[in-house]
């Protein structure tokens, strides 16, 4: 393939008009190896392509950035850091967004080469130009820049670059451009402090993560949520959250949710507020966060019994969340009628409301209910069962309706709450009370398509995870609970025909 590779650039050398014959290249160079790329197309030979980015028509540009991109990837980083500096430095100064994305992606898989990146942090006007990508329009180059600046602080050199030299001003004067520039350069610093604790003290010194928490008590409300969004990834990490404490911002929040009460504008930052504490309580101890900042329960209590289409998903996510461990369980318990109240509201939104939040309420109900063999006690037990009970007045009844309904997405959401309960002896005894419930779950004719066939295996297998299925089913039901998964989820039974052409 070399020697038409090679043809074919000579041709578009000498040609005024050359798109065609770049086609023609494109499909050559698709057809060829990397090794072969490698040799065929390198040095002089891709000044050529470069050369062709310099023009008005949008069609040459596409292909030739097509071309590139596939030869560059083929290249090894360090050779596209010693012998095409000054083709990058174009690239990213293109008026084309994408040939600057292009640029970014190499620019990115160099940084990520350790000689590569020392090549690039002695080019500091490239890495200028990388910063300034960070205010280009189009977000999809913004994000390649900021992905190549993140891999550069990866090592001590790297931070040095960005936050011990003039680096750091042209972060900041790009910051300047406007609020949404300067919420991706926040967002470059907190995915920057997440690396470790020597890098939060990097950023933390520049003075850009004290100038991000300042935000959060501007009069600007939508600037406030949006800062609040990149605090909630600062506090993702274990010394992100050090950090936060010691500088008293979960304190600061709890304070912001009781003010929100008489904000009448508090709908437009609140959810941000819940999502951060709804977040703690994953990574950190949901008694500890629950008993620290009680404001928070309180105030998703509220937000999930009123239907507010901005605040209740919030709320009903965040209570699944909660209720996945058995910490989260035991501390929404010790709510008791309160939470009972919220549980008896979200069972109405299931059978009353739109698709959308009957699906994110019944997400959280199989959370709640979720108790695995091995963490199932007598009290637990008793306390997935009070829950399930407490539903409604006929709780079986209902997620069976909800099963029944023509919409893939609830159907599943409604056998995964019987998968929940499929495993705890409560759940199968109700099961088997229900008339009609047992042949249901074996009948694989009942729900089409693969989504809903793993969620039915998904169930039976459930049933099968517990020492008690047999007592409670029968020895009859039991045999034929195992015969369906070893059947496997999609067997289907075979229907034998008679063939009666020519009987008397």
């Amino acid at each position: 393939m070399a020697a038409p590779i090679e043809r074919l650039l000579n041709e578009i050398r000498e040609s005024e008009e050359p798109i065609e014959e770049l086609k023609t290249l494109r499909t050559a160079v698709f057809a060829t190896p990397a090794s072969g790329l490698r040799e065929t197309l390198s040095g002089p030979r891709l000044e050529v392509l470069f050369g062709l980015l310099s023009t008005n028509d949008k069609e040459q540009i596409e292909v030739c950035v097509e071309i590139l991109g596939h030869v560059l990837q083929a290249l090894e980083p360090v050779q596209l850091a010693q012998n095409y500096k000054t083709a990058l430095h174009s690239g990213l100064n293109h008026p084309d967004d994408s040939v600057k994305i292009l640029t970014l992606t190499q620019i990115g898989r160099v940084i990520g080469h350790a000689d590569g990146a020392t090549q690039m942090l002695n080019s500091s006007e490239i890495l200028r130009d990388v910063i300034q990508c960070i205010s280009i329009e189009r977000i999809a180059v913004a994000e390649k820049a900021i992905a190549a600046l993140r891999m550069l602080s990866n090592t001590k050199v790297g931070l040095d670059a960005l936050f011990r030299s003039d680096l750091l001003n042209k972060l900041k004067d790009v910051m300047s451009t406007s609020d949404i520039i300067r919420y991706r350069v926040y967002e470059l610093i907190v995915k920057v402090s997440a690396v470790s604790p020597v890098s939060l003290g990097y950023c933390v010194n520049s003075g850009l993560i004290s100038q991000m928490l300042e935000e959060l008590t501007g009069d600007d409300v939508l600037v406030r949520a949006t800062a609040m969004e990149m605090i909630t990834l600062l506090a993702e990490s274990q010394h992100g959250r050090q950090y936060l404490a010691q500088q008293g911002i979960m304190d600061k929040i709890s304070n912001m949710i009781i003010a929100a009460e008489s904000d009448p504008l508090s709908s437009l930052y609140l959810p941000a507020l819940v999502k951060f504490f709804g977040n703690l309580v994953i990574v950190d101890s949901p008694q500890q966060v629950c008993e620290k900042y009680p404001v928070f329960l309180e105030v998703v209590f509220s937000m999930a019994i009123k239907l507010d289409p901005t605040l209740t998903p919030i709320a009903v996510d965040t209570l699944g969340e909660l209720g996945k461990t058995v910490e989260g369980k035991q501390v929404l318990h010790k709510t008791g009628e309160k939470f009972v109240s919220v549980l008896k509201r979200i069972s109405k939104f299931v059978r009353d409301e739109a698709t959308e939040l009957r699906v994110r309420c019944l997400d959280t109900l199989a959370h709640l209910f979720t108790l695995p063999v091995e963490q199932q006690t007598d009290d637990l037990l008793l306390l997935t069962e009070s829950w399930f009970t407490g539903l409604s007045s006929q709780p079986m009844a209902m997620i069976r309706n909800v099963s029944t309904q023509p919409f893939p997405e609830l159907h599943c959401r409604a056998l995964k709450i019987f998968t929940a309960i499929g495993c705890q002896p409560w759940g199968q005894r109700l099961m088997m009370d229900t008339p009609g419930f047992v042949e249901w779950v074996m009948d694989r004719s009942v729900g089409k398509g693969k989504e809903v066939k793993d969620c039915k295996f998904a169930l039976v297998t459930s049933i099968l995870s517990s020492s008690s299925t047999q007592e409670i089913f029968g020895a009859q039901n039991y045999l034929k609970l195992r015969i369906y998964v070893k059947e496997g989820p999609y067997y289907v039974h075979a229907m034998s025909t008679v063939c009666t052409e020519g009987a008397d």
